[in-house]
């Protein structure tokens, strides 16, 4: 594997345990198809648009590597799965008509070992670690399931803490969750600490009529606002989750979270392929869209003042990629006009704040920027204070200078009073 080790993964789903939960934990009620009789909670209002990938590009050509990663490896993922992640485009790539393809192949062209021998399935797994991750919001894909017995494909989100926490304290949100055997049915989970593997908050949505949700793209998303969590399918919210229902335990979702897009073959869950198993099998993605909370501006646009009674402020009021972020005599302009967003972005003049080439290090200069959702752009607060979501650094009036024109900067948090922010 390369960004995701191997302990950190999806747990099965019991299916006894999963259908007997679907009761206690579904916010709706089902009819005896398990479609909706009536939304309790109604798809939320879009936001901005903070992330997206269209998979436009060459047939045969890789996923986009600034926002995809992939992790590699036949360890069985914590699930006694069967199969060996590639790099390959052979297991994953775009079609040339707008989708990515990720595609499971009976084959072991190049030697893998699995953790039960010589490797007998490829597939691909892809994430954003490390390049996109988001809290709250809209977060919706649309695809066309592979089917048959012991294929399992998933769209699901992992907290992006899980390197200092670990699995399942960092939480996980499983958008999408189909097994080839039962491809009429969406499974819709959150793990956390207390409430995971065989025993998470879950629900599903089944196709009427014994419709397949390989037979065409549906739209699978969810509506995450702090501590609530509603799961759709082709817009119909089928199961709500809340902070109450953890009996005691801690919510998990309050944080930024990646996303990840794979095709399992075998496991603890939906069982090895047999001889009914056709391959090679596929996952068709037509477009990931991700989108801050509706409002997420946090209501009119303020200041944002530090240092000397100074605010902070857009150079010549220049909406160009890369103008510094500064401080200045508070003037009452649109350079110093910042909306403050439950998304995590800090707006102005229809840009975001953001750190120069997602810099991590002390003195990285702050700068506005083109919104697209990376952590270079997410801050969350702490008092007084900006921290940066993707350096864990301040944001810092350089060398405690309060003069016009002192670029911004991040830097190791310490309280001083360079890194204190009062927002009107």
């Amino acid at each position: 594997m390369d960004s995701v080790p191997g302990r950190w993964r999806r747990r099965p789903l019991v299916a006894a345990a999963a259908l007997a939960l679907v009761a206690a934990c579904a916010t709706v009620q089902l009819t005896s198809n398990s479609q909706p009789a009536s939304a309790a909670v109604a798809p939320a209002a879009l936001g901005p648009l903070v992330w997206s990938d269209d998979f436009n590009g060459a047939a045969g050509s890789a996923p986009d590597g600034s926002k995809w990663g992939h992790d590699t490896g036949g360890s069985g993922w914590g699930n006694n799965e069967l199969e060996y992640y590639t790099t390959s485009t052979s297991n994953a790539s775009l079609d040339g008509n707008g989708h990515l393809v990720i595609t499971a192949r009976k084959e072991n062209p190049s030697g893998y070992g699995c953790w039960y021998g010589s490797c007998t399935y490829t597939s691909a797994r892809l994430n954003t670690s490390g390049k996109f991750s988001q809290q709250y919001g809209h977060i919706e894909a649309s695809i066309k399931m592979p089917r048959g017995q012991g294929i399992w494909p998933a769209f699901w989100a992992l907290g992006d803490n899980i390197g200092s926490v670990g699995w399942p304290n960092s939480g996980e949100i499983d958008i999408m969750e189909t097994i080839g055997s039962q491809t009429g049915t969406n499974h819709g989970s959150l793990h956390g600490p207390g409430y995971s593997g065989g025993n998470p908050l879950t629900g599903t949505y089944t196709l009427p009529n014994g419709q397949s949700l390989a037979d065409g793209f549906h739209a699978y998303a969810v509506d995450w606002s702090p501590n609530t969590v509603s799961f759709s399918v082709d817009g119909n919210v089928y199961e709500t989750h809340t902070s109450a229902e953890t009996n005691g335990n801690p919510w998990a979702f309050n944080h930024p979270f990646f996303l990840l897009l794979n095709v399992a073959v075998g496991g603890n869950w939906p069982g090895s392929p047999n001889s009914s198993t056709s391959f090679p099998q596929q996952m068709v993605v037509d477009y990931i869209h991700v989108y801050g909370q509706s409002g997420s501006g946090g209501g009119s646009a303020g200041r944002i003042t530090g240092l000397g009674g100074k605010c902070v402020d857009v150079a010549g009021a220049s909406t160009t990629n890369g103008t510094k972020v500064q401080l200045y005599d508070c003037n009452g302009t649109a350079a110093q006009q910042w909306t403050v967003g439950s998304d995590g972005t800090v707006r102005a003049l229809g840009k975001c704040m953001d750190v120069a080439a997602a810099g991590t290090a002390n003195g990285a200069k702050v700068q506005l920027y083109d919104c697209n959702g990376t952590n270079a752009q997410k801050w969350t607060r702490s008092g007084s204070q900006f921290i940066n979501t993707g350096s864990g650094k301040c944001l810092d009036a350089t060398d405690q200078s309060s003069a016009n024109g002192n670029q911004l900067q991040i830097w190791t948090c310490t309280g001083a009073a360079n890194q204190q922010w009062s927002v009107s």
